[in-house]
């Protein structure tokens, strides 16, 4: 998700966000480290990375 979409969401928005895509980064570990491996792992980075973006444009929005 392009950080110019999440600037348009609320702060509780990106929070239920930021726990979905937390939730789901776990699930991937979990079944990578159990040797099943996710279809690529490249997904655990990119989740990683949106998790941070979602985190940042949080912080942006509640520093206003």
């Amino acid at each position: 998700m392009k950080a110019r979409d999440l600037k348009e969401m609320g702060v509780v928005e990106l929070d239920n966000k930021i726990q979905e895509a937390a939730q789901n980064l776990m699930d991937l570990r979990i079944r990578h480290k159990s040797g099943a491996g996710a279809d690529k792992p490249i997904h655990i980075r990119t989740l990683r990375r949106e998790i941070a973006r979602m985190k940042t444009v949080k912080a942006q929005q509640e520093a206003k």
